[in-house]
């Protein structure tokens, strides 16, 4: 995501484009340094620091999202059809990612409370837990499916085979649907108007 971020026009970044790699670098390096995937008990402090950092990082990208729809009305800056359709998607695959890091973190509490167990309702119920005898018997999400879930609401503009059933989950996956429809009607539309 730190890529992407570096990849996109000074325009869309909030502050210099280096500002939330030199924000978001540290914070990672601390949080990986923390060997969360170690832990045995919950560290309030390491869990409001990724999700501080979560909530920046999205931040940032509502930021790109706005000024990008903003360039795109008024024709400022956008470059070529070939630009546009970069930076569009450089814009929607940073959306995808931070969703999926939110649904990761969020989904009965986060990727320490779901493995240990401590939340009995799940906030998206995946194909493996409606059908357990097609998958292991400790099967539980890991992060490369909630970027499924990410990627195909953002492409489907709807959930596809994983059901969010808190209004949490719901609405995260509103917001992100509602995200990506805009940015891709309006990159693709500019662009294929830009070829004409």
């Amino acid at each position: 995501m730190i890529v992407l971020q570096v990849l996109l026009p000074e325009r869309l970044s909030l502050g210099h484009r280096w500002l939330m790699p030199a924000f978001e670098l540290p914070i990672i390096g601390l949080l990986a340094a923390a060997r969360p995937g170690e832990m045995e008990r919950r560290s309030v402090l390491l869990r409001r620091t990724g999700l501080t950092l979560i909530a920046v990082v999205s931040l940032a990208n509502g930021w790109a999202v706005g000024r990008l729809v903003v360039d795109i009305a008024t024709g400022a800056g956008v470059g070529n059809a070939a630009q546009l359709l970069i930076t569009g998607a450089d814009v929607w695959l940073i959306n995808v990612l931070t969703f999926a890091v939110w649904y990761w973190e969020l989904d009965r509490g986060g990727p320490l409370e779901r493995a240990l167990g401590t939340q009995e309702h799940p906030d998206f119920l995946f194909p493996q837990m409606t059908t357990p005898d097609m998958a292991s018997k400790d099967w539980e999400p890991r992060f490369l499916d909630y970027f499924y879930v990410a990627f195909t609401n953002a492409t489907a503009f709807s959930p596809t085979d994983t059901l969010p059933l808190s209004r949490g989950a719901k609405a995260g996956m509103l917001l992100q649907s509602a995200i990506s429809l805009v940015t891709a009607a309006l990159v693709v539309a500019k662009a294929v108007n830009a070829l004409q």
